[in-house]
């Protein structure tokens, strides 16, 4: 018998989906719109501007379900690329080197390319889960 709960797994995947694009999405504003105040303000044209530009582009397809598979691959391997260009060498235990969060939604976004947006959002209307 099917746990009561398993129903709404794909609810949860949607959910999961959509709160780490706007936090990813928040990380990329605060760099180039400076929203929400503070954190830092790199040029376009350096590593961290690009990922700033990434986090933007990315946050948004995450969050709103379009392109989820594609946008997860791309931010997954920005996530990589950050944790061991930026924290690894500060350190080996992520907790210590800052890169926690790299490491966390690196693989969020690695399992979303698998298992796709859910049931809420626009990859869904365009049937494509």
């Amino acid at each position: 018998m099917k746990h009561s709960l398993s129903r709404y797994a794909p609810y949860a995947l949607s959910l999961i989906r959509i709160i780490s694009g706007l936090l990813f999405l928040e990380h990329g504003t605060q760099k180039h719109f400076y929203f929400p105040a503070g954190g830092n303000h790199p040029a376009i044209a350096t590593l961290s501007g690009a990922a700033g530009a990434f986090e933007i582009l990315c946050g948004v397809l995450i969050a709103i379900g379009l392109f989820t598979r594609p946008a997860a691959f791309v931010a997954s391997g920005v996530m990589a690329f950050a944790y061991f260009l930026a924290h690894f060498p500060r350190g080996f235990f992520p907790v210590n080197n800052g890169g926690d969060s790299a490491i966390l939604y690196c693989f969020v976004f690695f399992y979303l390319i698998f298992a796709g947006g859910g049931p809420l959002g626009l990859d869904a209307l365009r049937g494509r889960k």
